[in-house]
């Protein structure tokens, strides 16, 4: 069969299957995005990812990833939301979740669907493949942009004409090589939206990123206390942020995913349900999402935190039993958030009990900072 045939078939097979679109790619990396991912690098930009340094080099070359590989499809989905997140923002007595988690796992619907394809490329042509869901070593948008599926924007992902800021991103890795198609311009041109509304001012330059003052990387990977300064400005998200994605002009032309489990269940919980949580509850709940990767405490270090910043006073009780919580994190963060909804004279009484207990150097500082 000819390449552009078989390309072809391929691609009308992948959007059988429910993708939105998708590209062909070459597996080369430019010098020019070695050295900006090694600036990203060497200036601390990504924070305690330490993958991302140990994984460098797999970065930059696919063929440490799969050494047979000749060929990249980069594949796009659409989990474009039926309203605007930004909404949500305003709504400071409930728990704000990124769209991508408000139902299940993008990966295991994806990897699914993906397997299949892996399978029948086998069984039909004898072609060996490989496929990713964001979790391997590869630069995903980088490879996209070459594939034609949209361009990395001003706040660092992809921009889709067609789908705006929503499209998950995975990749079938081919033996055989089949022709590229056309990168991607950029068209963000005068605009930057994204990097006006970034709460933390993470998107300190066009096209570049802090990953250690974006709410999404501290909501879900970073694992210690929430730096005082940025605490106010997380909100009430407690797990991603999609601010920069959601103000893109490019998103007017996206429409609402037809896939039902990326679809938002729009069941809206405020703080003092998840505060009721436990692990087992919280394994249970979030069984099927992606929340459940982050785990408990880390998903209950950011609730007490937008609990703080919703200022609501009745929910006292709901906080006050984590002051004596076995993790320090949650005991400092549960003192921080109660000095945000209580009196003077509550909290002093509180600063006074705990002292008579506490002997951790972090959750001093915490009581230490009260005034």
């Amino acid at each position: 069969m000819k390449m552009k045939d078989l390309k072809k078939k391929i691609s009308e097979k992948i959007k059988s299957s429910g993708f939105d679109v998708l590209g062909f790619a070459k597996p080369i990396v430019e010098e020019k995005t070695k050295k900006q991912y090694l600036d990203f690098l060497n200036k601390n930009h990504h924070g305690e990812m330490r993958w991302l340094e140990r994984h460098f080099e797999k970065k930059i070359n696919p063929k440490k990833v799969w050494d047979k590989v000749k060929s990249i499809i980069v594949i796009g989905y659409n989990y474009s939301p039926e309203k605007n997140p930004l909404i949500v923002n305003r709504e400071k007595n409930v728990a704000n979740i990124s769209v991508y988690a408000q139902n299940q796992d993008y990966h295991d619907v994806i990897k699914k669907k993906l397997r299949k394809i892996q399978f029948w490329l086998e069984e039909k042509y004898k072609v060996e493949s490989k496929v990713f869901v964001d979790t391997s070593p590869i630069l995903e948008k980088y490879f996209a942009q070459k594939a034609n599926l949209g361009w990395q924007g001003k706040h660092t992902n992809l921009v889709s004409k067609s789908y705006g800021s929503w499209l998950f991103l995975s990749e079938i890795f081919l033996s055989i090589e089949i022709k590229n198609d056309l990168e991607e311009n950029s068209n963000c041109g005068t605009c930057n939206e994204c990097q006006e509304i970034c709460p933390t001012d993470a998107l300190f330059d066009a096209y570049k990123i802090d990953a250690r003052k974006c709410i999404s990387y501290l909501t879900i990977e970073y694992k210690g206390p929430i730096p005082l300064g940025l605490r106010k400005k997380i909100g009430n998200k407690v797990y991603g942020c999609d601010d920069c994605l959601s103000i893109c002009p490019w998103n007017k032309f996206s429409k609402r995913t037809n896939e039902p489990a990326f679809l938002s269940q729009d069941n809206k919980k405020n703080f003092a349900f998840f505060l009721r949580f436990d692990n087992k509850k919280f394994k249970e709940y979030f069984a099927n999402s992606p929340i459940k990767r982050i785990g408990w405490l880390r998903f209950l270090r950011n609730i007490i935190i937008a609990t703080g910043n919703s200022k609501n006073k009745n929910i006292e009780n709901e906080l006050y039993k984590y002051l004596y919580h076995e993790n320090p994190i949650i005991r400092g963060s549960c003192i921080w958030s109660l000095n945000q909804i209580l009196d003077k004279k509550r909290i002093e009484q509180i600063k006074k009990e705990v002292l008579k207990k506490e002997k951790n150097r972090y959750v001093l500082f915490e009581l230490s900072m009260i005034n």
